[in-house]
């Protein structure tokens, strides 16, 4: 709960972007670099046609390293030009 306040600036403008190879299709997981690495899950409903935070925690910066490693993440690259 204590980024709540913060998840749409993470939704928005994540650091990092990538798919759990158990939920492919059904979900994104997004990571931003703040005080610690903060981690939320979107699934997609595809049944009732919206999407939703499933979950949202800290995760460790090694998690991440191993994550980039596998290529299971990915830099999100922000359009400077906007």
């Amino acid at each position: 709960m204590k980024y709540i306040e913060r998840l749409s600036d993470i939704i928005q403008s994540p650091d990092y972007i990538g798919v759990n190879p158990k939920e492919q299709g059904k979900s994104i997981e997004l990571i931003k670099v703040l005080d610690d690495n903060v981690l939320v899950g979107v699934k997609f409903d595809k049944s009732r046609d919206y999407l939703y935070v499933a979950s949202i925690y800290d995760i460790q910066s090694s998690k991440v390293e191993r994550r980039l490693y596998s290529g299971r993440l990915k830099i999100y690259e922000k359009d400077i030009d906007k």
